[in-house]
This record gives structure tokens, sequence and C-alpha cells, in this order.
């Protein structure tokens, strides 16, 4: 495995989109995504998803990668949201109201660290311009370092059914020298509330953070496991310093080499395949009567900018606030990154799109494969041929597939693969994006800067 490790830890892209998002260029406009959202209610997939980007947070986490800004004032807030309502209704305005919601999703930031009213006020917007579908998602991000028992239950009041509980790690050095706080409740009362109201829990984890080894974070994941959440994620650190130059204070502290950290995650895995949980895709660990976990059964499971879904609840996403992405069918497009900038384009009744990338039908069809195998770890070119209405070899030709890097890829063990079918091996999972990386053309002389897959 050390010299997998070796050979394979490359730079390359988490590919939570195709393209990723640093080939999204400034020549897109305003005028590029009303046409895209124009299209979309032609496009498949019908249902809508919502994604709402609060970039507050009250301090910031030195290993954060997200577009995040310090909280400001109580107006700054409001201008804020009310921004966020202005853009909804814009958008709104051009979606098919035939159309149903399958997804909301709250990111930051901390989603949680404004009022949480805004909160209530777009939820039931949202929910007054369109249908649902049954049992749809509707989820959010909660920091739960600043939350007591009446914020969880005014997110319950709001509509939420999924709430994902950021704790990174239950060793509080760990979290010092990360500048993140533990939740202010007990975790135990945390989840007596919300399953006391059908609230669905998951857990995220970040391994490779400073003062971690394989026998501490296993203590963290056995708490968890002992809490017993319906789904359990594990990110990778990445770091990043030169894009998010905070991170630098982690490297005072010290971070895990590449084998403890390929340890820790080992690990904590087996940890929670020992207690039941299943994996799904890189980082997801779920139980058994989890949708996600009937999805990879069938090899149905999907992913959008939101997380891992099923065909059931996919959606093209359609994003408001400062920094979020719409993953139209035929189009990406993200909004300005400056919160000033944000609201004033908005309150001259535009929306404020920075850049954005109009897929071709090639690179849609590329989009289609590498989601493919990032989700369910294979590749069946004649049911990707089926969906896509095209050949296998038309499919095949629209990726930088070679025979000749996948025969390299399955002399090292890390795939099975004939004219029919890519596998991944068990062994190979973690370099899922290796093999990704190399069905993309758009990486051919690329000089864009990614992430190590460990």
């Amino acid at each position: 495995m050390n010299n997998l490790i070796s050979k394979y830890n490359t730079p390359v892209p988490r590919y939570t989109s195709y393209p990723p998002a640093n080939f999204f260029h400034e020549h897109f406009s305003e005028s590029d995504l009303l046409q895209a959202i124009e299209l979309s209610n032609h496009q498949e997939p019908r249902h809508v998803s919502f994604y709402i980007h609060i970039p507050y947070c009250r301090r910031m986490c030195y290993y954060c990668g997200c577009n995040s800004y310090p909280r400001t004032t109580d107006a700054e807030e409001e201008a804020y949201i009310d921004a966020v309502i202005k853009e909804i209704e814009r958008v709104c305005s051009k979606i098919d109201k035939k159309r149903k919601i399958a997804q909301i999703h709250y990111g930051g930031g901390s989603p949680t660290s404004i009022n949480l009213k805004y909160i209530q006020r777009i939820n039931g917007l949202l929910f007054s311009k369109f249908e649902c579908i049954e049992n749809p998602e509707i989820a959010i991000e909660c920091h739960a370092g600043y939350m007591n028992e009446q914020h969880f239950r005014s997110l319950v009041n709001a509509g939420f059914n999924r709430m994902s509980i950021g704790i990174q790690d239950f060793d509080t050095s760990v979290l010092k020298s990360c500048n993140r706080l533990p939740t202010l409740l007990p975790v135990e009362e945390i989840f007596a509330l919300l399953r006391e109201n059908n609230i669905r829990i998951n857990l995220d984890f970040i391994y490779g953070l400073p003062k971690q080894t394989p026998e501490s974070f296993s203590k963290s994941i056995q708490k968890a496991i002992d809490l017993s959440p319906d789904r359990l994620v594990t990110f990778s650190y990445a770091h990043l310093p030169r894009l998010f130059p905070r991170q630098r204070f982690l490297e005072k502290e010290g971070l895990p080499s590449e084998k403890q950290k390929d340890d820790i995650y080992h690990t904590s895995r087996q940890l929670l395949l020992n207690a039941g949980y299943v994996q799904v895709g890189l980082d997801h660990f779920v139980r058994e009567d989890d949708e996600l976990f009937q999805a990879a059964q069938t090899q149905t499971l999907h992913r959008n900018f939101q997380g891992y879904c099923t065909r059931r609840t996919t959606g093209q996403v359609y994003a408001f606030g400062v920094t979020a992405i719409s993953q139209l069918t035929s189009a990406y497009a993200q909004n300005t990154k400056n919160i000033s900038e944000y609201i004033e384009t908005v309150n001259r009744g535009h929306i404020p799109v920075k850049k954005g990338y109009s897929l071709n039908f090639e690179e849609q069809i590329t989009r289609e494969v590498i989601t493919e195998l990032m989700c369910n770890e294979q590749i069946n070119w004649q049911e990707l041929a089926v969906r896509m209405q095209r050949s296998i070899d038309e499919v095949k030709a629209a990726t930088a597939y070679s025979e000749k890097k996948m025969r390299a890829f399955e002399q090292d063990g890390i795939i099975v693969f004939d004219d029919r079918k890519i596998i991944m091996k068990q062994k190979g999972s973690p370099f899922v994006r290796n093999v990704a990386a190399s069905l993309d053309k758009l990486l051919i002389n690329s000089d864009k800067t990614f992430s190590k897959p460990i």
C-alpha cells in the first residue's frame, strides 16, 4: 500500500463537479445563466434542488477551505438575507412551477451563525413557490459550538428533516489547535432532541489535522458509533495554504504525514465497518436502512455540490448567496465572492454572476462517466451509452479513455476492466480520483491546482 501511496498520491481534482470549479471563467455572464435556467426547464433531471450559502462564521477555523467570512453587524446580516430573498425571487420566476423540490441545503460558512428567523423566512418562501416530492431532503450544516436547545428547535420548526453536525473531532486538544469550539450542549442531548423530532442526523469529521493519531481519532469515531448517527462522514483535510492562508496556522502545530493520515483513515474505516456501517462513495458511512445504502447497492448513487444523493432526490441545483454555485444540466454559474458587491448587484435587479462554465455535449458525457465512477466505483459503458443516447464508442471518445492507462491501473491492483466495464478494487478505492482524472480531457496540459487524494 505504501508503494501505491507514493505513486498515486499526486494532486488530482475531487470531482465534486465536472469540470472542477477552477475551470470556471469570467466570460460567463448573467445572460448565460438566464439562458441555462430556461433550458433547464426542458432538461433532466426535472426536480429542483436549492442551495443557500450563508458565508458568516463567528470565528474562523484554521482548516477551513470554504468561502467563509467573519460575522460583522446585524445590519449587514439583514441586508444580506434581503438580497438572498431578492435573488431567489428573480431566479424562481424563470423556473417552471410544475417542477418539484427534491432538496434544500444550507451551507457556508456556518449557516447557524446567523439569526435563525432568517432561515425560517427563506424556507417559507421556497415552500410557497414549489411543491415538494415525497420525502424531500431539507438539510442544514450546523456548528453546534453556538447552538442551544432553542436553536435546534427553531430549525425543526423551519421544516428541516436532516441536520449535519460539524464535530470534526471529539478531542478538544485537536479542536483547540484548529481554533474550533466543541458542541455547546452535550452531544447526547443534541441527539435526544433531534431523535425526538424525527430528524435524520449526520456527523461530520475531518482527518489529517494536527495532534490526530490513529488511536486518538479512533476514540472519536467510536464515540460517534455509540451515538448511532444515520450517516457519518470522514473528510480528508486538504492542505492548500496558498489558496487559504489561514491554514498556515496548522503548520505550526504539525500535520500528520501521508502514512499517518492513511493509517488514521483505514483504522477509523474498519471501526465503522465492524459496527455495521456501510461505506458509500469516498467518505460517507451509512446504516443499511439508509436510502444511500440502497442506491449504492443498485449502482444508482449520485452526487452534486450538496453531496451524495439518490437518483430520486437528484435535482438541478439553483444556488443563492455569495459564492454560491448553480449546477444545471448545461452550465455552472458562481456568484461573486464579495459580500458588498453581491448585495449591491442584487439590489440593482441583477444576478451577481462572477464566473461560470457552459458544458458542450461531450463534456456532459464526461461528467456522467466521472460521476458514475466517483459515486459507484464502476463504469458500465453500455448503461451510460443508453442514458446518453450514444454508442459505447462515442461515450468513450468523449473522454480521455486509454486502454494503456487502464492496464497500468490494473497491474497495480487498483481496478479490473474490460471492454464493457471498469470496476474499482477495494485497495484501489482511495485512488478513484486518479482513475477519474485519467478520463478527463481537460486535464491534458492543464496547470490547475488540486489537492492530493490522501
